[in-house]
């Protein structure tokens, strides 16, 4: 890239950081010191506002980034990701939001931990929790480091590094100062930022085949290098039966995944009523889904215009496919139109990145702080160690996320998020719909529900060949793969809730029958909610 590229590009994110930075001074200047402030903003967010913000939290650099790349190197096989995407929105609408909203207060722990014994349940559920957003943040790093080797060229390795620790290191500020009530300002901007750049690009796509949807698909098709199998399945997931499993396996991990994400979850927490949260989810609904339609636009925009050529070559697994579009669009590179779009989609996509990742970060942080510190420490001023301890890990968080992110800079990154969704999907969602619809749950299911989907999903991880035994794979060099499939969902979501049934019918603990019914009232009513 030119130095006008990276002068623009530089300072465009300088002026978003800019704007982020004072919503989160002029924010901390308010009392963040009470759990209900930092957790979940005062509970003072409108359904409207909510709904931007989860749309800011959930389209992530996964689905700017990661989406259209998967598109121009794999076509139709590339669209099955945002089907999952959307398609586990209606999990979350029709079973997860509004129950959530009216049974906890600030965390996935919270609404099972209501009618079992705290202190397992919350250990394990949030493990669980910072353990799924750990892989999220993960998959963001890695959408960061893409950006900055494009923007810097192959040479800019160091950059790469800094600017990922750079990203740490705000996310870390935004959350610390200005916990839920400034995370939610920055993710509704990112939002109009993020669906405004969306719009522009979509539209430069359409002009450019004047609107003819078919002419746009066959030339991508042309350039593609596969013919008219770019637009069939089964160019990354068809074949032998191992490929075949590995979509079913994903499909199930991004349709089931969602309802398990724990800065989804706790966003819910941040309006007044349960009936909020369900119209807060029916907004970011239609936002979302006119994201993810723009998207595939985009990915097959940026395979006729650009070329899978082109895109592998800047970037192997087809992170940069957005921003090298955007570039063509404007005029290409030694244009002034080009240098302006590639830098307002660049800034964009680095947006994205510092939005989602302050999104996950309090998340995770809540849950070390709320779950596991309260858990076991129990005495008077307890909500304020709580935020003081979320602010600790922040830290703490931060710093792993930027070393994972730092290791695993090769991979796509919607395939990072679809490891984190298979986790979700595996460790959380079981115990959740256990506890909300199960009257015989006990204490021992909940939390061998959890532990009986996350162990085995991590392990089938790391046996699999996203971590050794191809060229891929985060350690090339070696080969300790035993499971073949690259995502586990299709193995650890069902040990999940066969864990969770497993535990209870074997528990002397006979299940609080009381309890149950308070959870239901409460749950299907919203008395008593907070």
């Amino acid at each position: 890239m030119t130095g006008d590229h990276q002068t623009l590009a530089l300072l465009l994110f300088s002026v978003f950081v800019a704007i982020t930075l004072a919503i989160t001074t002029w924010v901390s200047r308010h009392r963040q010191g009470s759990a209900e402030e930092f957790y979940a903003g005062g509970r003072l967010f409108s359904p409207l506002e909510n709904g931007f913000a989860i749309a800011g939290d959930y389209a992530s650099a996964a689905s700017f980034l990661g989406v259209p790349g998967l598109i121009v190197l794999f076509g139709y096989d590339g669209v099955l990701y945002v089907v999952g995407f959307l398609v586990g929105w209606l999990v979350v609408l029709f079973l997860v939001a509004e129950l959530v909203r009216n049974c906890g207060r600030f965390t996935l722990a919270d609404v099972v931990a209501a009618r079992m014994s705290e202190r397992p349940v919350r250990i394990a559920a949030g493990t669980s929790s910072v353990t799924v957003s750990v892989l999220y943040l993960v998959a963001q790093m890695v959408g960061a480091g893409s950006l900055v080797a494009l923007l810097l060229g192959r040479t800019g390795g160091a950059a790469q590094a800094w600017t990922v620790i750079g990203v740490g290191a705000l996310m870390v500020i935004y959350v610390s100062l200005g916990g839920m009530r400034a995370t939610t300002w920055i993710q509704i901007v990112k939002a109009v930022v993020l669906l405004g750049g969306t719009v522009v690009l979509t539209v430069l796509v359409m002009v450019r085949f004047h609107g003819d949807i078919d002419r746009l698909l066959l030339t991508a098709a042309q350039h593609s290098g596969h013919g008219d199998a770019f637009l069939a399945p089964g160019l990354k997931y068809g074949g032998d039966w191992t490929a075949r499993l590995d979509f079913i396996s994903l499909g199930l991990a991004l349709v089931l995944g969602t309802g398990g994400l724990p800065h989804i979850l706790s966003r819910f927490y941040t309006v007044p009523t349960a009936r909020a949260a369900r119209r807060s989810a029916i907004w970011s609904i239609g936002l979302i889904g006119a994201f993810y339609l723009m998207t595939i636009v985009l990915g097959f925009g940026a395979a006729a215009i650009v070329g899978p050529e082109a895109v592998r070559g800047s970037n192997a697994a087809g992170n940069t496919a957005v921003p090298l579009l955007a570039l063509n669009l404007g005029g290409g590179a030694d244009s002034t139109g080009g240098t302006v779009l590639f830098a307002v989609v660049a800034a964009v996509a680095f947006a994205t990145i510092l939005a989602v990742v302050a999104g996950i970060t309090l998340a995770s942080s809540a849950s070390v702080a709320h779950d596991l510190y309260a858990s076991l420490r129990r005495r008077s001023g307890r909500q304020r160690g709580e935020v003081a301890v979320a602010r600790v890990a922040a830290v703490g968080i931060g710093v792993v996320a930027i070393g994972l992110g730092l290791l695993a800079r090769d991979l796509n990154v919607a395939f990072l998020v679809g490891l984190a969704f298979a986790v979700a999907a595996s460790a959380n969602l079981p115990v959740l719909l256990y506890s909300l619809f199960w009257r015989g749950f006990t204490t021992r299911g909940a939390v061998w529900a959890v532990y009986g989907g996350l162990i085995p999903a991590l392990v089938l991880v790391v046996l699999s060949p996203v971590v050794s035994g191809s060229p891929d794979s985060l350690f090339p060099g070696v080969d300790f793969q035993f499971f073949p499939l690259q995502n586990p969902g299709i193995v650890s979501v069902p040990l999940g809730f066969l864990a969770g049934w497993l535990g209870t019918v074997t528990s002397a603990e006979p299940p609080d029958e009381a309890k149950h019914a308070e959870t239901e009232v409460r749950s299907l009513t919203g008395a008593g909610a907070v």
